[in-house]
């Protein structure tokens, strides 16, 4: 049991280390982030429910709208209004950057339960694929929504609607497309492998970009401040 709940937090804190020891200015407390990776884990059981009672009473026969579309708008939707509604609103951003930590920590959360179950019920076999596959591709879906986030969090107040809105529609078509692949039971792997390494590129670029701008705005701040007499 020890075995398996170790296996399956492994991967999402190898991940989430990674990114949090990525950023090399101020670090966002560890509480907060911690409280959004509470969020994420917590949220695992009602999309679990939700998605058992659409798939008892049948709601979606055709496979594509089931796993695709539904379940990957759903997954994205929890997670995007958790960021939006107990982040965004609410906790203050030192910088773009906190986005990506915010984004990562909440899908982190739920890719670590679903993980932790999932092994529970078919034992350590699959752990290896389910770290290169589900918990790496939801810490990258995880990853965009929150560099989007962080793009509202500092754009002028006109374009913050269109960001949040590009935030949960970016990582919906990711999640959506790698659960179709999945579909595609004979040619997956084939796949899957261009489509994982574009998530991975996609995803560090954005990691890029965000740590980029946010150096940029902790120069400004540093030179603002010391060209400050009364500083």
């Amino acid at each position: 049991m020890f075995i398996i709940l170790t296996v399956a937090i492994a991967p999402g804190l190898a991940l989430f280390s990674y990114l949090y020891l990525r950023k090399q200015i101020a670090k966002e407390p560890s509480r907060t982030l911690f409280h959004t990776f509470i969020y994420g884990a917590i949220m695992t059981f009602p999309i679990l429910f939700i998605q058992h009672v659409f798939e008892e009473e049948h709601v979606f026969n055709n496979e594509f709208l089931r796993n695709a579309v539904f379940t990957s708008s759903l997954e994205e939707f929890f997670k995007w209004i958790i960021l939006f509604m107990l982040v965004y609103k609410i906790v203050e951003f030192e910088d773009a950057y906190d986005g990506i930590l915010y984004g990562a920590s909440v899908s982190l959360g739920f890719a670590t339960v679903e993980n932790m179950l999932y092994l529970l019920s078919f034992g350590l076999d699959t752990a290896f694929i389910r770290a290169l596959l589900p918990v790496s591709s939801h810490a990258l879906f995880g990853v965009v929504m929150g560099y989007y986030f962080g793009k509202a969090k500092f754009s002028i107040v006109t374009e913050k609607t269109k960001w949040i809105v590009i935030a949960f529609l970016a990582s919906f078509t990711l999640h959506a497309l790698y659960n179709t692949i999945l579909m595609l039971y004979d040619y997956w792997l084939y796949l899957m492998i261009p489509f994982m390494l574009f998530l991975w590129w996609f995803g560090l670029t954005r990691v890029k970009y965000a740590h980029t701008f946010a150096m940029q705005q902790f120069r400004k701040k540093i030179s603002n401040e010391s060209g400050n007499p009364s500083k």
